[in-house]
């Protein structure tokens, strides 16, 4: 209990120092989406998943959007959800947190505590994902159980359940962590393993989340692989890179884009004199790197997206190759002669490191500039539904919006159906609430998609200019 307590701790005051580094969350479009289709199933109605640019609906995060449904507040006409999004914001920062620490908890024990102590650092200061962190994305959770069950494993390599009891959560997020949970039963079949029933018990557990997707999309979407078909269709729509042609250059990319320069030539340093060296501790990690990208490129070659946070579980064990890089030649005997030359390795590599502590600090002051204006953006947006003044109201219905972005969102504030509000970019209706930008810098720095083109979309003809902000200009045309 004490430890779980301490580890709690830690994925705390890490997710509170991720905070500060960033300032502030905005949340993201899907994650907003889960809530808004929480809400509707929590009030008994059936949510519209073939709506324009939908995300995936993840059966573990539309039953966080019903469970987190009752915290909304304010009277009709009032802006609801800021419960629902204020947990979502916390829970968000505290998986990142998690995620830091179970990096520096794997690397510890595979190549010691200082090692553990790099992978941490260079994962608590990855652009990328403090910037996913900050959105609430699930792949951070998704990411930080796989992590966890990993070092279930790691640490009892018998104890199964435990491992494919967290994976199978994670199947709930993520469908890469199926592979996961087929990887470790065929290891347990070749490691010795012939209980028939605790097999079977791991095959249910393993079983248990694709089943639990399938038939959620089946009763909820009335198509049992609607979330493959669904993905594929914006991907095809949004021209996303995916397919076995994009990926031998997109994924490096991607993969260099959360780690950098220095840590990948730490990473893979630490991978060659790990294998050298302490092969038997370096073989589960090259496994588990080698699963994650495997089962990443089954999904490109189904029509998925090569997007860099799916990227995250593989940059999170380069980090750790990063870490034994630099300190993993402690765990060699001190009259080993492979010392001098890793630790000579190791100094190059940090040299590097900290040769890019400045670009590292940049990038992370223009995230949260980004965020700042984001915010912003969003909060003069909050202040039209708010009253006073209330200019976006739901006996005025639809609202159109310039681009899909604020869809969920407004959805959530106030209390309708994604389906009453409506992107410009799709149609343009002839009644209700019409909001745009104000300037071409707002519509720049609010988009959903770049693909998706930055508009400023004036209203049609009919629609009587109500008032509005630096951000937002409101017109209406309510029925009488």
């Amino acid at each position: 209990m004490a430890r779980s307590i301490r580890q709690v701790a830690a994925a705390a005051i890490l997710g509170a120092l991720a905070w500060l580094m960033v300032g502030r969350s905005v949340v993201n479009y899907d994650t907003l989406y889960s809530l808004a289709w929480g809400r509707e199933l929590a009030d008994g109605r059936i949510p519209d998943f073939e709506l324009p640019f939908a995300p995936t609906p993840h059966p573990l995060s539309t039953l966080y959007g019903v469970l987190v449904s009752p915290l909304s507040n304010g009277a009709d006409g009032a802006v609801h959800a800021l419960g629902a999004i204020d947990l979502t914001v916390v829970l968000g920062f505290l998986f990142l947190g998690a995620l830091v620490w179970l990096v520096y908890e794997l690397g510890a024990e595979w190549f010691g505590p200082w090692a553990g102590v790099v992978a941490a650092l260079v994962m608590l200061t990855s652009r990328p994902l403090l910037d996913f962190g900050a959105r609430a994305y699930v792949d951070i959770p998704y990411v930080a159980l796989v992590l966890g069950a990993i070092l279930v494993g790691s640490r009892r390599p018998r104890n199964a359940t435990p491992v494919f009891a967290l994976l199978a959560v994670a199947g709930l997020i993520r469908p890469e962590a199926w592979a996961f949970s087929a990887a470790y039963l065929l290891w347990l079949l070749y490691a010795g393993e012939r209980d028939l029933r605790r097999i079977a018990g791991w095959v249910a557990i393993a079983a248990s989340a694709p089943v639990i997707w399938v038939l959620s999309d089946w009763l909820l979407a009335g198509s049992p692989v609607h979330s493959l078909t669904g993905t594929q269709e914006n991907v095809e729509a949004l021209n996303r890179p995916t397919g076995l042609g994009d990926l031998p250059l997109t994924v490096p990319r991607r993969i260099g884009e959360i780690l950098r320069e220095p840590v990948l030539f730490g990473a893979v340093g630490g991978l060659a004199f790990a294998w050298w060296t302490l092969r038997e501790k370096a073989k589960v990690a090259v496994a588990v790197g080698a699963v994650a990208l495997g089962a990443f490129c089954i999904l490109a070659v189904a029509g998925l997206p090569i997007l860099g946070r799916y990227l995250l579980l593989p940059a999170a064990i380069g980090a750790i190759f990063c870490g034994a890089g630099v300190f993993g030649w402690r765990e060699l005997e001190p009259g080993d002669q492979r010392r001098q030359w890793w630790s000579w390795f190791a100094v190059v590599t940090l040299v590097l490191i900290v040769a890019f502590l400045p670009s590292r600090i940049g990038r992370i002051s223009s995230l949260r500039d980004a965020l700042a204006r984001q915010d912003s953006i969003q909060k003069d947006l909050r202040a039209l539904v708010e009253r006073p003044p209330g200019l976006i109201r739901r006996d005025c219905l639809p609202v159109t919006v310039p681009n899909h972005r604020p869809v969920p969102l407004l959805s959530l504030w106030l209390d309708v159906p994604p389906a009453t509000v409506v992107s410009a970019q799709e149609r343009r209706p002839a009644g209700g609430t019409w909001v745009t930008a104000a300037n071409p810098s707002v519509s720049d720095n609010y988009i959903l998609d770049p693909g998706l083109g930055s508009l400023v979309v004036p209203p049609p003809a009919g629609f009587t200019p109500a008032g509005g902000n630096a951000s937002w200009k409101v017109s209406l045309r309510c029925p009488r």
